[in-house]
């Protein structure tokens, strides 16, 4: 499972870099919001998953840390995807902003010459 949480990460990680690159700002988006992905995931993959464990210290169970679920990656993975879906509500409409004042969706506002 560790391999595939690895590779899922690279190929949004890698992806997201690619549209980064784009000329189109559209794309330029999508590769904030997929780069967002990869690195939720990576910090929630860092975090230690454990089924059936309290995230609160019990009297009864001891101060064994290994007996307890972080709860912390979890929290900021959340928070993650909240300000996450924000700022891509934000990004939309200063595209939709800006297409509309320049005529053109690409990055530095002018379409590419073709020699």
């Amino acid at each position: 499972m560790e391999i595939v949480l690895a590779l899922a990460i690279g190929t949004l990680a890698g992806s997201g870099i690619y549209l980064l690159l784009r000329p189109r700002t559209f794309q330029v988006i999508m590769g904030l919001s997929l780069l967002g992905y990869a690195v939720n995931l990576f910090i929630f993959g860092m975090g230690r998953l454990q089924t059936g464990a309290p995230p609160v210290i019990d009297a009864v169970r001891g101060g064994d840390p290994a007996l307890y679920a972080d709860p912390v990656p979890q929290a900021l993975v959340l928070t993650a995807i909240v300000i996450g879906f924000a700022t891509t509500a934000l990004f939309l409409v200063v595209l939709l902003a800006s297409r509309g004042l320049s005529g053109t969706d690409h990055v530095d506002g002018r379409e590419s010459e073709k020699p």
